[in-house]
């Protein structure tokens, strides 16, 4: 089900768009008639890590604790 509302309506009637939101309807609010913003629900983003998951995806070189060349260095001085 869609539900239009204006704005002055929608801030009166804030918690009950945002229950029939959840509920599944589609809420729109409306500004002169002119649909403006929708009201959805997040979804649920709560899964679990998986430690591991970047293995072999970073490569490290070996040189990486050396010195910059003084020649490299110039470029940011």
């Amino acid at each position: 089900m869609i539900i239009q509302e204006n704005i002055h309506m929608a801030k009166a009637h804030f918690s009950k768009l945002l229950e029939k939101a959840l509920l599944g309807d589609e809420v729109i609010i409306a500004k002169a008639g002119k649909p403006i913003a929708k009201i959805v629900p997040i979804k649920d983003r709560s899964k679990t890590r998986k430690p591991g998951l970047g293995k072999g995806k970073i490569i490290e070189h070996e040189n990486i604790l050396t010195p910059m060349s003084d020649d490299f260095m110039e470029f940011f001085t």
